[in-house]
């Protein structure tokens, strides 16, 4: 495959889960951001001087999980040969979030919901560690789209300048589309996914990312 379309194609993937998994923690799971965890400083905030009760605090739980799961991370993925391992093991972890949400609903236990957040935001953990680890595999940050917009806007105001005749320019910013855009249709995904079935629906990446690694065997991919 051709390195730019397959870095493309993983960029897309990628995003694409990360803003699902990202929206439907935060519609079915009281808030919680898993993907982009820093902004559960804001949704703590907000909860608490709104006079929110215990629940609130669980927000800062995402830290320390999402800081263990990214050392896990770092561990698991040190040789390079082992890079798209991670993403198996994170499609492993999203299937046991999945489990563990049915069997809230079951079980109508709202502790539950709070340990599918936090399996979930390890999942997302090591995600962000296989982007650091691997930068080159993708085309920018697959978890938060901050700095991705900011290139992408640095790149249109080139190709504004320059009467679109910036070749470099115009292939960074289809680069930082491939990520913005699956991401946003990720959010959309979720969103929808989310409020309709609830928690559950996080088998959905977790069998996308194993699906991916079983039928497209990436790790021998170059």
């Amino acid at each position: 495959m051709d390195t730019l379309k397959k870095t493309g194609t993983i960029t897309l993937l990628l995003a694409l889960i990360a803003g699902y998994c990202d929206t439907v923690t935060f519609v079915a799971a009281d808030a919680i951001f898993s993907a982009h965890v820093t902004g559960n400083f804001i949704v703590f905030a907000y909860q608490l001087v709104k006079g929110s009760e215990w629940q609130a605090w669980i927000k800062l739980l995402t830290f320390p999980v999402f800081i263990l799961s990214v050392i896990a991370g770092g561990r698991i993925g040190a040789a390079p040969k082992n890079r798209y391992r991670l993403l198996l093991f994170e499609g492993l972890i999203l299937l046991l979030a999945a489990v563990i949400a049915i069997l809230s609903t079951q079980q109508n236990n709202n502790w539950l919901v709070y340990v599918v957040a936090m399996v979930v935001v390890c999942a997302m953990g090591l995600q962000n560690a296989f982007g650091k680890l691997y930068a080159k595999e993708t085309h920018g940050p697959t978890t938060m789209m901050t700095g991705n917009v900011t290139q992408a806007s640095l790149d249109l105001g080139t190709l504004f300048k320059t009467g679109f005749n910036h070749p470099e320019a115009a292939l960074s910013l289809k680069k930082q589309l491939y990520a913005i855009l699956g991401f946003l249709a990720g959010c959309f995904l979720g969103a929808i996914a989310g409020k309709l079935w609830g928690l559950p629906v996080i088998i959905l990446p977790g069998l996308l990312l194993i699906y991916c690694y079983i039928t497209r065997p990436l790790e021998q991919a170059s």
